[in-house]
């Protein structure tokens, strides 16, 4: 009798497994496909021990693993976003320190960034396609979530420099199952939602998966309400048993009440109560995205392989809501607030084709992981604004009164901008083993950008056409050495572009900000995979930031120089049996180093220097208590400012910057599993700390109070 420890990769998440119960097993066992096969079956002891698997992100394209990639990641596994109950990336970021929310646009867009930079949809994707995130995320149907943190302009083209997240829904399975499940907590919440999977012939080459959810709620601020529908269908074809088809659908519907929040006076916090509402209850961002993505994958042979992504996305978005506060009059420092009304809607299509070859070979004495692959992609957007319109006056220290709004304005269109873009990338990779030591990847990608900017004016019903044609390369070349098989040590260069709109003042368009990245850092895996402990060091430097020309403010110039610096240490740990531990600290520094507008040295608003994260889980897997499991989430937010950044040009300038102190937020999570039967209860902000979240000048969102949630789940 012999015991047998095995380590099972399933998809390209990191998971841990353990056995409750022993096994004999006389024949061989192999990892074919994700699934194990085990011939002359006859188990009677099979020891799984928990260890942390060293697999790749699927958004790098290509099969690197961590250790191998100079680059620094992290992936939230399905496990902790079942353990912590996750139901926004608010929640999700609480694991991945150096990415923050930066902003929360009227309560319906949780802004991310990540080094000092912000992750706009270019940066953001759902299946390795661009995915919008100006609306409410959806976080039901997802299996994990990817970060890939720095450059990413080699593999994806124009895409900010803070790093790229990619959010991975859960896949097809070919034997039956499913689950059904039912949230409700604070705030009037309920939330059911569904999960069914299984093959569709008595071949098991056609699976199907069907997730969707529900949710509606009200809100800890007065007023503000929210409704959701998803659902997330996906199918996919064994055509053969190298070539694969996978089809997979995505449709969220959002509406909720915008909230703006409280405002400030005089660029200073105002003390009210945290669930005053000062909006209009009449309000709506009603927000909708459809998305479908193909993907083929072909197995040439044990070497190479190719795929096939064809990706369309559409988003609609319809804003009428009061205007932030302060927009067409200061706040009175007595508290009254002239109120406008503002209209917006925008609506998106976007199509997109990728093309991956990935090969290993040698030649010589090294190994070659080598990437080649081509995209295309084209965008249509359609914004509609229209004339903002005075409304009526109230004061933010008294109790708001829905009973004398006045009544719902008609609005008048004031513009409409299209914006075509098309852009066209390929790019070559290959990582190098020189040694069994030493290793260098290096590669570069050539994009091609064409960008039509469409203004028509209602007034005048004159119509304003601008384009810009932007091309550029953007190498990447990182240099690994690894001492041993358990540490890596690594620096990287690369090089992106950012594209600028409007023109300089001989209405020539502005070229693109070219961009310089460089990393520095160290992996390690200890005790026998226990624990990974990664530090990285980075410097990012934008030399050529546009800004608003002083010699006419209608036009810009590529007058300004950011630099983004700064540490990031991510650990990871399983001490002991059950026992999952998640932490993180980040220091990061940015600041203008040269402008015309703003004082050199002083810092980019929205960033907080110092960030930390810390959390455990621990599952009891054997005993009377076999089943439960609990864990506590630690989150801090360091300082940062808000409000306007003093002008360097402007005498006697009355803007200022708003301080936000720090704040350290606790949640704690309890669940019990009997059989098919799950209960997970979560208790969140438990020390029920008050801060705010930021967005530009006068949008001041406090964070949710104390609050629970209770999912009850049953498999089947």
């Amino acid at each position: 009798m012999r015991k047998i420890n095995l380590i099972i990769g399933i998809s390209l998440v990191s998971l841990s497994f353990y056995a409750q119960d022993s096994y004999k097993y006389d024949g061989d066992i192999t990892l074919e496909n994700d699934t194990v096969k085990i011939k002359k079956y006859n188990l009677q002891e099979v020891v799984l021990t928990g260890k942390t698997i060293d697999n790749p992100v699927s958004i790098g394209k290509t099969d690197i693993k961590p250790m191998d990639l100079p680059q620094a990641t992290a992936v939230i596994t399905n496990e902790t976003l079942e353990n912590q109950q996750v139901n926004s990336i608010t929640d999700i970021l609480k694991n991945a320190n150096g990415v923050y929310i930066m902003g929360n646009t009227g309560g319906y867009q949780e802004e991310i960034a990540s080094r000092g930079f912000s992750l706009s949809s270019d940066n953001t994707f759902k299946n390795g396609v661009r995915y919008y995130n100006g609306m409410s995320f959806e976080t039901s149907g997802l299996e994990r979530v990817e970060f890939l943190k720095g450059s990413a302009a080699m593999l994806f083209g124009n895409v900010a420099p803070g790093g790229i997240l990619n959010l991975v829904t859960k896949k097809p399975k070919y034997d039956f199952g499913g689950e059904v499940g039912f949230r409700f907590g604070s705030f009037n919440t309920i939330k059911p939602n569904v999960d069914v999977y299984g093959a569709l012939n008595k071949k098991k080459t056609i699976a199907f998966r069907i997730n969707s959810s529900f949710q509606k709620a009200d809100s800890y601020r007065n007023y503000v309400s929210s409704e959701r529908y998803y659902i997330n269908p996906s199918v996919e074809f064994k055509i053969t048993d190298k070539t694969k088809l996978l089809v997979e659908t995505d449709y969220t519907n959002d509406t909720r009440t915008p909230d703006f929040g409280a405002g400030v006076i005089n660029y200073e916090v105002v003390d009210i109560p945290r669930n005053r509402f000062l909006g209009v209850t009449w309000g709506k961002y009603d927000s909708e995205q459809l998305s479908n993505t193909i993907t083929l994958t072909h197995t040439i042979n044990s070497n190479w392989k190719v795929n096939f992504i064809n990706g369309i996305r559409y988003y609609k978005t319809e804003l009428f809501s009061n205007a932030r506060p302060n927009t067409g009059g200061l706040i009175g420092a007595d508290g009254n607030w002239n109120r406008n009304i503002q209209k917006a809607d925008t609506k998106d299509n976007y199509f997109t084709q990728q093309a991956n070859l990935n090969g290993k070979f040698s030649i010589g004495k090294t190994n070659h992981n080598f990437l080649f692959g081509a995209d295309v992609e084209n965008y249509k957007t359609y914004s509609t604004r229209y004339n903002t319109e005075s409304y009526d006056t109230i004061n933010i220290f008294e109790d708001y009164n829905p009973a004398i709004e006045g009544a719902i304005p008609t609005m008048t269109k004031s513009r409409l901008t299209t914006t075509p873009i098309s852009r066209f990338g390929i790019y070559v990779q290959d990582l190098v083993s020189l040694t069994e030591k030493w290793k260098v990847l290096a590669g570069v990608r050539y994009t091609y950008q064409d960008t039509e900017n469409n203004v028509l004016t209602y007034s005048s019903n004159n119509t304003a056409i601008t384009n810009n044609y932007d091309e550029a390369f953007s190498p990447r070349v990182g240099l690994i050495f690894q001492p041993t098989k358990n540490h890596s040590i690594f620096a990287t260069y690369s090089n992106s572009f950012d594209v600028n709109t409007g023109a300089d003042i001989n209405n020539e368009p502005l070229k693109p900000s070219i961009i310089d990245q460089y990393e520095v850092g160290i992996k390690n895996k200890l005790f026998n995979d226990k624990i990974q402990a990664n530090v990285t060091v980075y410097q990012i430097n934008n030399d050529n930031l546009a800004q608003t020309s002083l010699i006419d403010p209608n036009f810009r110039e590529l007058a300004g120089s950011i630099r983004s610096e700064g540490v990031e240490i991510d650990l990871s740990a399983s001490p002991f049996k059950g026992f999952q531990i998640i932490a993180g600290y980040s220091f990061n520094e940015t600041k203008y180093v040269k402008s015309n507008t703003y004082i050199e040295g002083s810092l980019l608003r929205y960033n907080p220097k110092n960030t930390a994260n810390l959390s455990f889980n621990y599952a009891i897997e054997s005993g009377k208590l076999n089943g439960l499991n609990f864990g506590l989430i630690n989150t801090y937010f360091g300082e940062r400012y808000a409000g306007r950044s003093t002008q360097v040009t402007t005498e006697n300038d009355i803007r200022r910057l708003i301080y936000l102190e720090d704040y350290f937020q606790v949640d704690a999570t309890l669940g019990y599993t009997f059989k098919k039967f799950s209960i997970r209860a979560k208790l969140s902000n438990l020390f029920n700390e008050l801060n705010y979240n930021a967005h530009d000048d006068n949008s001041l969102n406090p964070i949710a109070p104390r609050n629970y949630s209770v999912a009850l789940n049953y498999k089947f």
